[in-house]
């Protein structure tokens, strides 16, 4: 089979078996804790939770899940390339069931589909299942259901599942979500890839590439709990997750099973033999299926071959990574997620350096990829173009200081033998080289590098970059130049210019040009990032001032910058970083025209604040209501969908100040040509349904603007009213925020109502039913894309959340009710064979509510005599003392009772003479205390 054929085997099985095929979700993770989505079970937790209700009737799933696993807690970039399965970007195929069926199905459906569809031999395979080390405390039990379902299925073989089936440890059989929430046993199936398969299970578990994990099936049935125990869940999950490389690898690489005389690897597949092709096209190189032995990393200097195999290896996979992600809109850059997809490209183009590739090749990849996977992944198609852009943009700029560095590292090697610290900070600051492309480079020439040291200068900078951001500031205004800089960055991304002045203080270079793309930091919009190149050198910019009409350029002295007036540079902003920039200030004017429009018309602006990830306006208005910020941004938005154009024209001062239809803001002082920005209307009629003046930078179209969504509203001065708010990926960021905000307090509620109704039911009281949610508003909110369903469906889900919220309530204040009766019927029933005696003991099994329908039963009958109570709730004992008229008049005292017997059972409290209250926690002393009090009530 065709890697293909076997990715759509699998659904079409799982769909046989009612299971909806599903999409899968962005590489963005819905998680903030997640740097990218790592597993198929990500976009499911909300459902394994409880907090969503599944769509699907019957609740099943299936897909196959794009995942990356580079940086954070699970990264295998540093193996890509050397061995035959680990990969930065890879396929999980699962199948999910959510309160629908559990362990056997699962694996009754996961041994029909491997070894009766697709033919794996049986004698090859060995099931693992969880047994816990009681002795250290493992949760849990011997998984004996599903040792069960496995042995039958290899007896039917002919197969000895003593054999077969192998215990697991907590640590590879016991999946938990984290440190508390749903978790369960695993049972993973395993592949035994020797020649003779033969190893009797001995290599299961044993790192062996020999011996490899094909499926993973987890049985949540637990919840983990905050104090350390796990309860049974009211609903049992399945989530699976099979790697589907190692699938294809196994299949195509015995030859459907029928030799295994060869080292299997995920490389040698159709999954990866398109790109494989593409790069011996583009490099003139034959790749060869090799590896090097025992797992090393240090390649020989006569073995070139292997130095080739492994680049192949690594620029396939990373493509794959790149790619994916990019169509996904994680971009490369230098936090973060987007740092650790810079990090890999960055990694990919050294490597086809080993293949002689010199110029820029990566996009030429792009087609090949979409080819092949468009078809399953149709994101990859649609955004092709931006990925080949993106990636041609960055490995331009890697290139120009790659050759450098890498001579640098050489020479380096050369004299000292071994790497430092400052160097390696060196190559990271000045040419770029991520700290683990040169362990890479250290590790090759088996050179030791001090790490530590690295690490200590790269702190040092990051305590500069804080101390300095505002004192880099004022030294840059403090400045005085008769310097004219002309900016090109409403057009231009990048330009050539003379140097015009120079200036050093306080280990800041100025770099005053004639002209560049840069904006700096006015208007409420935030100055641009990018780099400054000279001389093949690159240096980054870290802070863009205006002076006058001249437009300072800092970048730290520490980078070993050498520039001199009259000299050439090369200024390149960060594009991408730009259009957001854009997006967000053409977005608040379309905002503060649509607040006109819908609030009032006398709404004026009293600051912004514009940067790449969101938007802040200032306006005078009294406080806004939810409809109208609802109709704002549907009329915002609408303007977007309308494609509008977006000119900017510089005009004479005097043909426009008396236009009302043009916002100009008072107090400010305009010069004799200033530049309007329009959006819609025509081209230099002034007619368009936007106009302000302003010299900040912005997009070309409105489309270009994407989703516009408001965040918050709220005062921060008498009369002066805030909105904060983003565009594009941000925007919808801010509704999933919204939602994620709100799930705790939900969950909470969900457990509150469940917990009362539980006990309603034992109560054979009537329950509260649990709020309809039908329309899974919070799902189709995520989902969305256009403002009037966004809203739409929060307003769905906020009505839910207050229904929940109210039911909650309602069920608790039912509950007390119905407990309170039930207390009062169980006391009458105790008194009423209590009462006859002169003075009362007596336990019974209760909550605190029962101890006080008896004081309640006693005062009402009013019993004269001394009467000591026990209630037990099977936690704790709930005491009290009652002293009637003829009790206290020979001297009994209810308060003293309580302070006398209730240490017995390690408890304390007390009262009034006549009545008086306690508890204690010593159960187990509950007979000891009744003896107490008979004698000191003298009852025999």
């Amino acid at each position: 089979m065709t890697a293909a054929q076997i990715r759509q085997s699998f659904l079409d099985f799982f769909q046989e078996k009612q299971h909806a095929i599903v999409p899968s979700a962005s590489l963005m993770p819905q998680s903030p804790g997640l740097l990218f989505t790592n597993a198929g079970m990500n976009q499911f937790v909300p459902y394994f939770l409880g907090v969503w209700t599944p769509p699907w009737n019957p609740a099943r799933a299936a897909d196959t899940q794009k995942c990356i696993r580079a940086g954070g807690k699970h990264n295998d970039l540093e193996d890509v390339g050397y061995d035959t399965y680990h990969h930065t970007f890879f396929e999980m195929l699962g199948n999910w069931s959510f309160g629908d069926y559990f362990k056997t199905e699962a694996i009754d459906w996961a041994w029909e589909l491997i070894v009766e569809r697709w033919g794996f031999p049986a004698n090859r395979l060995y099931a693992t299942v969880y047994a816990p080390d009681k002795s250290k405390g493992d949760p849990g039990e011997f998984d004996q259901e599903a040792w069960d379902c496995w042995a039958k299925h290899f007896r039917s073989k002919g197969l000895n599942p003593d054999i077969h089936i192998v215990d697991g440890n907590v640590k590879d059989n016991f999946w938990m979500m984290g440190e508390t929430g749903p978790c369960g046993p695993c049972s993973e199936l395993h592949v035994d890839l020797t020649p003779e398969g033969a190893t009797q299970g001995a290599l299961v578990n044993q790192s062996s590439d020999q011996c490899i994990e094909i499926w993973n099936l987890v049985f949540i049935q637990y919840n983990a709990e905050s104090d350390g125990t796990f309860r049974n869940l009211p609903a049992r999950h399945i989530d699976t997750g099979m790697g589907f490389e190692r699938v294809a690898s196994m299949i195509q690489g015995t030859n459907g099973f029928t030799d295994f005389s060869k080292r299997i690897s995920n490389y040698a597949t159709d999954v990866f033999a398109p790109l494989f092709t593409k790069l011996e096209q583009l490099s003139g190189r034959t790749y060869v299926d090799i590896y090097p032995q025992g797992g090393a990393k240090t390649i020989g200097d006569n073995e070139q071959q292997l130095r080739e195999a492994i680049a192949f290896r690594v620029i396939a996979d990373h493509i794959r990574t790149l790619s994916f992600s990019i169509a996904d809109g994680i971009l490369p850059g230098n936090n973060g997620r987007n740092y650790v997809l810079r990090r890999i490209l960055r990694r990919a183009v050294r490597y086809g350096r080993q293949l002689g590739l010199m110029k820029p090749f990566l996009a030429e990849l792009v087609d090949t990829l979409v080819e092949q996977m468009s078809p399953v992944f149709p994101e990859l198609a649609a955004r092709s173009q931006s990925i080949k852009d993106t990636l041609h943009r960055e490995e331009t700029s890697f290139n120009e200081t790659l050759d450098r560095g890498l001579d640098l590292f050489d020479a380096e090697a050369a004299a000292q033998g071994k790497i430092s610290g400052d160097f390696a900070f060196k190559l990271y600051d000045t040419f770029g080289f991520p700290i683990d492309l040169t362990a890479l480079l250290a590790e090759e020439r088996k050179l030791a590098i001090d790490t530590d040291r690295f690490e200590q200068l790269m702190e040092e900078q990051r305590e500069r970059a804080r101390a300095a951001r505002k004192s880099q500031i004022v030294r840059a205004l403090d400045l005085k130049t008769d310097a004219v800089t002309e900016f090109v960055g409403a057009e231009q991304d990048e330009c050539e210019s003379p140097v015009l002045e120079i200036h050093e203080q306080d280990g800041i270079v100025t770099v005053i040009p004639a002209r560049t793309p840069f904006y700096a930091e006015m208007g409420g919009q935030v100055a641009d990032h990018g780099t400054i190149r000279i001389g093949g050198e690159t240096y980054p910019v870290s802070g863009v001032q205006q002076i006058g009409q001249a437009r300072a350029h800092l970048v730290d002295a520490a980078t070993g910058i050498s520039i001199s007036p009259g000299d050439t540079v090369t200024l390149t902003i960060d594009a991408d970083r730009r259009r957001s920039i854009e997006a967000h200030h053409s977005a608040t004017h379309l905002l503060h025209k649509a607040l006109q429009e819908i609030v009032s018309t006398d709404i004026a602006q009293q600051g912004s604040f514009v940067s790449d990830e969101r938007l802040r306006f200032d306006l005078n208005s009294a406080a806004i209501t939810k409809d109208q910020l609802r109709a704002v941004e549907e009329r915002v938005n609408a303007w977007i969908d309308a494609d509008l154009p977006i000119a900017c024209r510089e005009m004479p001062y005097a043909d426009i100040k008396n236009n009302k239809n043009i916002c100009q803001f008072f107090g400010d002082k305009y010069g004799d040509i200033v530049r309007v920005v329009q959006m819609g209307g025509e081209e230099g009629a002034l007619n368009g349904i936007s106009m302000e003046l302003c010299g900040g930078t912005h997009a070309r179209r409105t489309s270009a603007i994407g989703f516009f969504k408001i965040k918050s509203e709220g005062a921060i001065a008498s009369g002066v009213r805030r909105i904060e708010a983003a565009t594009g990926p941000h925007g919808y960021g801010i509704v999933q925020e919204y939602i994620a905000a709100k799930m705790p307090d939900f969950a909470t509620n969900l457990e509150k109502l469940t917990e009362a109704n539980g006990k309603l039911a034992d109560l054979g009281v009537e329950t509260v039913p649990m709020p309809p949610n039908a329309e899974h508003p919070a799902e189709q909110a995520v989902a969305a894309r256009d403002i009037a369903t966004v809203n739409a469906r929060l307003a769905d889900f906020d009505t839910y959340f207050e229904a929940m919220k109210q039911a909650a309530l309602d069920a608790e204040k039912r509950l007390k009710k119905a407990q309170a009766a039930a207390a009062a019927s169980q006391a009458d029933a105790l008194l009423n064979d209590l009462l006859a005696a002169d003075n009362i003991v007596t336990l019974a099994e209760g909550g605190n509510e029962l101890l006080t329908e008896l004081f309640n039963g006693l005062k009402k009958r009013q019993y004269a005599g001394a009467a000591f109570l026990i209630v037990d709730d099977g936690s704790t004992l709930y005491l009290g003392a009652y002293c009637g008229e003829r009790a206290l008049t020979e001297g009994t005292q209810a308060g003293k009772l309580i302070q006398t017997l209730a240490p017995i059972a390690g408890g304390k409290g007390g009262g009034k003479p006549d009545m008086a209250r306690g508890s204690a926690s010593a159960r187990t002393a509950a007979n000891e205390l009744i003896a107490a009090a008979r004698k000191a009530l003298h009852i025999s």
